[in-house]
């Protein structure tokens, strides 16, 4: 039996005032069914960041992991870019 492959997705950290704990603010363009327009969409996760290193602005990958707490149930795998 295979593993099922978890999600991994890309955002911006909007939030780090928490100990061990980011949030990510994922943000994707959605064509409109009638009107053909595209429209931007958010939505924010909490994730796992074991070693506080995220600040406000940093580009990140978060994966999926099995529930941490209440609303953390991702975890930050990589920063991708700085905020300079």
């Amino acid at each position: 039996m295979e593993k099922a492959r978890k999600m991994e997705l890309e955002g911006i950290v909007t939030s780090d005032k928490m100990d061990k704990s980011v949030v990510v603010t994922i943000e994707r363009l959605e064509r409109h069914p009638v009107f053909k327009k595209y429209i931007r969409r958010r939505r924010k996760f909490m994730a796992h960041d074991e070693g506080n290193a995220c600040k406000i602005g940093d580009r990140v990958r978060i994966m999926e992991c099995r529930p941490i707490s209440k609303g953390k149930c991702w975890r930050v795998t990589a920063i991708v870019a700085r905020q300079e």
